[in-house]
């Protein structure tokens, strides 16, 4: 019988696995009369205790014609805190500046009490280090709080960062843990892992956020980062756990179902990709944008019963046999090791062969095409447009690829696939969203 579904009581869970032996696993429980129970972690050099599962405020409900719906996002965000979550993220562009504004809101009524919150500066828009001092304060009145608990800088990658420790941001964490008006500081990140490397020793950081799940194990920071981190004793939170929900749809590609279904224990995809993250022992949270209800009913049932090194070698087999059959999915073998950059004209290869890929594995045209413009559209590099189309066939790009991929080829595919004349109309809106506009 798999560990993971003996029956939930303390007695059973010192029984399945040397608690002390777990660096930073606390359980403690919620709701005894219902068997409820939520897991808590504790990053090497953090006192608080941490719900495994974080509210991640990004994707809230919206109404139909249009916004935010606010009175049921703040019922979400409640819900999940009277259930034992106590990390709630947000940032500044979510929502196209809605977000914080609604989750100081939320967090009135004695919730804020209950929870830590998480918000970022939006360091693509910094111009200064003045401007850093800004949105602080701005983010502090909009959350209505004196103190942000853990604050990050935002979307990282090795030339932001050194762009941004040009313009003091070290200066800027310092006086801002001083001052208290920050209490932890950390960083989101979205790059390479050497670059990663490199930030992690920049400044003592108390934790780091980055993209993780059973597909991106050698990617951005991937597995190396993670152990990086641990090694250094950052706290770590994860984001996208599902791929921007992609790994939990409730119908797999058949190809990737049929794996599931060789298990000995039913569990939905979205319970498989969640459990293979949290059986890391190094992950403090796992940040879940739940804009559904039943979505939240089902990431709290996951997270009241899942341990680190719970699921069984077999199972293990099973989650790298679905990561293998997802990657035979995508349409080019892109590593994303970037080697086949600068390129020339400025086209932001890595970039448009993910979203290629993405594409090909989840079959969401309209999403992949968002994803396009904004990827490529210089929102985050601040390079100007790298767009497919710009490419002039010159060849310098088949050199470095260590994967042979005929790269020029593949990018007129890319084209056909995502450029139409509604390019530019998908990058103003992602800015809007993004709150630069």
């Amino acid at each position: 019988m798999s560990q993971t579904h003996l029956p939930l009581n303390l007695k059973n869970l010192e029984t399945i696995i040397n608690l002390k032996t777990i660096p930073n696993l606390e359980t403690i429980p919620i709701k005894n009369m219902l068997g409820d129970r939520m897991l808590y972690r504790k990053m090497p050099n953090i006192k608080e205790k941490l719900s495994i599962l974080g509210f991640g405020c990004m994707r809230l409900p919206l109404l139909k014609k249009g916004g935010l719906d606010e009175k049921r996002a703040m019922a979400q965000i409640r819900h999940a805190i009277d259930n034992g979550v106590n990390y709630i993220d947000t940032a500044w562009p979510y929502h196209a500046g809605k977000s914080e504004p609604l989750v100081g809101k939320a967090l009135e009524d004695g919730y804020r009490e209950k929870t830590h919150i998480a918000t970022k500066l939006p360091s693509w828009m910094v111009k200064n280090r003045e401007h850093m001092d800004f949105f602080l304060s701005e983010q502090l009145r909009l959350l209505k709080t004196e103190q942000i608990d853990f604050y990050l800088i935002h979307n990282l990658a090795g030339p932001m960062w050194e762009s941004l420790k040009k313009m003091n941001v070290l200066d800027f964490i310092d006086k801002a843990k001083q001052t208290g008006k920050i209490k932890y500081a950390g960083f989101s990140f979205h790059g390479r892992v050497d670059d990663f490397k490199k930030i992690v020793d920049d400044y003592p950081w108390e934790f780091c956020q980055i993209q993780y799940n059973f597909l991106d194990e050698f990617h951005q920071a991937g597995t190396e980062g993670l152990e990086y981190a641990a090694k250094k004793n950052l706290g770590i939170i994860i984001m996208e756990p599902l791929r921007g929900g992609n790994l939990g749809l409730p119908v797999p590609p058949i190809e990737v179902n049929n794996i599931w279904k060789k298990a000995e224990h039913h569990r939905t995809p979205a319970e498989w990709a969640l459990r293979w993250i949290w059986d890391h022992p190094q992950v403090s949270v796992i940040l879940s944008g739940m804009n559904e209800e039943r979505h939240i009913e089902e990431n709290l049932n996951i997270a009241n019963n899942v341990l680190p090194a719970s699921l069984t070698s077999k199972e293990l087999d099973l989650v790298k046999q679905a990561a293998h059959t997802y990657k035979q999915l995508m349409k080019v073998g892109c590593t994303g090791c970037e080697y086949c950059l600068p390129c020339p004209v400025g086209v932001n290869i890595p970039s448009a062969f993910e979203v290629l890929n993405k594409y090909h594995m989840f079959k969401n045209m309209e999403e992949a095409k968002f994803m396009y413009a904004m990827r490529c559209g210089g929102i985050f590099s601040g390079l100007g447009d790298g767009y497919a189309s710009l490419c002039i066939q010159c060849g310098e790009c088949l050199e470095k690829c260590p994967q042979g991929i005929p790269i020029p080829d593949v990018l007129e595919e890319v084209v056909k696939e995502f450029e139409d004349d509604k390019v530019k109309e998908r990058l103003i809106m992602g800015k809007k969203m993004l709150n630069m506009e």
